[in-house]
């Protein structure tokens, strides 16, 4: 027996993990294409995804396509790929730490039902 309990607000805190996943794959593209002539480093809204998730505007369980776009105000080399490995490596910390945070929120989030569950014992 697979006994799943969601909540609203697991279920919202699992989209902010899927949101840092996706953030920080994103980066991981952009860091992989860094001598790729003429590439343009990708980016997403994070907040304005997250606000979408919360807003309702993404009701379906699993995961859902961010809103990708090309990063404006970067500085192209001469073969005009605009990828900076100190940008993209400071990306990728926030989205390791945005993942960091909600794993630790959705554990707190299960302990809390599940301290609901057995309040009577």
């Amino acid at each position: 027996m697979n006994l799943q309990v969601e909540t609203r607000l697991s279920d919202q805190i699992a989209r902010y993990i899927d949101l840092a996943s996706s953030e920080a794959k994103l980066t991981a593209a952009n860091m992989a294409n860094i001598d790729t002539p003429g590439y343009k480093s990708l980016g997403m809204d994070f907040e304005a995804e997250m606000r979408g998730a919360i807003g309702g505007e993404n009701q379906e369980r699993g995961a859902q396509p961010v809103k990708v776009n090309a990063v404006d105000g970067l500085i192209a080399r001469p073969d005009g790929n605009n990828v900076s490995m100190d940008r993209e490596s400071l990306n990728l910390a926030d989205a390791q730490l945005k993942y960091k945070t909600g794993v630790a929120l959705l554990r707190l989030e299960y302990q809390r039902v599940m301290d609901a569950i057995h309040a009577d014992k």
